[in-house]
């Protein structure tokens, strides 16, 4: 819990900046740090390294620094990530990155939803279904589609943090409490 809300105050620091600074730039911003993510958490030996105390908070900063001018970012992220690494949260960074995406999100009217299926559904359909909940939401979705054979049949279709659930294992489920209570 204590990384969540540390995590969100840096997040919402670097937004705020963004936000001065213009739409453009706060959107950069969001980027650039989702890249810097998604490089750090492609190894697990870096984020390994991040978060080994064995190592002094320089040497942390200096290979996020090398990370950082590989990816080529913004003064102002590179500034952001180094105030990170001299507070010694250097393996922060993808839940700040994380928390950031959500902000600029909420910003946009983008809502983020995961759709869960038995089996995987073609394109066609995967699209049609992103409009039609798009359409039933009002905003913008980014839907991500997962499998999972123990749901049985239905969907299970998470949206923030709503769960709707209206899988044949959930039925079932329902089903058995219902006979347990002699209904």
């Amino acid at each position: 819990m204590t990384g969540n809300v540390v995590s969100r105050r840096y997040a919402k620091a670097l937004f705020a900046i963004g936000a001065a600074k213009g739409e453009a730039d706060q959107k950069t911003y969001g980027e650039q740090l989702i890249a810097l993510s998604d490089s750090m958490t492609a190894s697990p030996e870096a984020m390994g390294f991040f978060r080994n105390p064995s190592f002094s908070a320089e040497e942390k900063k200096a290979v996020l620094i090398q990370l950082v001018d590989k990816i080529s970012v913004d003064p102002m992220v590179k500034n952001f990530c180094e105030l990170l690494a001299d507070k010694g949260r250097v393996e922060m960074v993808p839940a700040v990155a994380s928390d950031y995406k959500a902000m600029l999100d909420v910003v946009s009217g983008v809502i983020s939803g995961e759709l869960i299926t038995v089996s995987e559904l073609n394109e066609e359909r995967k699209s049609a279904i992103q409009s039609n909940l798009e359409k039933q939401a009002g905003k913008k979705l980014e839907l991500s589609f997962a499998t999972d054979k123990d749901i049985l049949g239905g969907i299970v279709l998470k949206i923030g943090d709503k769960v709707m659930d209206a899988s044949l294992k959930a039925q079932l489920q329902i089903l058995k409490e219902n006979i347990k209570r002699g209904e």
